[in-house]
């Protein structure tokens, strides 16, 4: 008989804790979806983050060969029109597309090629450098030089590269400095 007055006491869930039960489950699933759905649009740019991160270091390298090489001098290593409105320098200012380098070798500047730059990858083959190579224009980056004169021997230089992902705008900025000993 106790065994049959033990089973009795014992219930089971009832309606609403298992209406609370299910809800926490929905909640805690759709948190890890949008998790997951941020990460896959994170990843979807994440060869342009790439692409990005290295136009801006390559332009801060033109910037220091330009120096090095004696290219331009060190009174041109500006901005055109600058913090002055008329720096005098080489480099042009505002957001410009990616264009390839000109003559002097320098981004950015007045003799730069009306080509946009491209990105070249693989074709089907799997081969770089054949035929089926899927050559992809760059235009929808922007590049924009800044260079501010902190003293009579140095600079900030900051290069911001700015491009979309879907919707997304999406910026890589790198800042450094320079002097005028190479």
């Amino acid at each position: 008989m106790d065994a049959l007055r033990g089973s009795q006491d014992q219930r089971g869930f009832g309606l609403v804790e298992t209406v609370i039960g299910l809800s926490i489950l929905a909640f805690g699933l759709l948190g890890i979806g949008a998790a997951f759905s941020q990460g896959m649009r994170s990843m979807a740019g994440s060869n342009y983050d790439i692409l990005a991160r290295e136009k801006a270091a390559e332009t801060i390298e033109s910037v220091f060969t330009s120096r090095d090489t004696k290219t331009v001098s060190w009174a041109e290593i500006r901005n055109v029109q600058g913090e002055t409105g008329s720096d005098g320098g080489v480099f042009l200012d505002g957001e410009l597309p990616l264009r390839l380098a000109g003559d002097d070798g320098l981004l950015n500047t007045e003799d730069d090629a009306e080509e946009i730059e491209t990105l070249t990858q693989a074709g089907p083959d799997g081969e770089p450098g054949t035929g089926d190579d899927i050559v992809q224009p760059l235009t929808g980056f922007t590049r924009q030089i800044l260079i501010i004169q902190l003293g009579p021997t140095l600079r900030r230089l900051r290069v911001v590269v700015r491009y979309k992902v879907g919707a997304e705008a999406r910026q890589y900025e790198i800042v450094t400095y320079i002097s005028s000993y190479a």
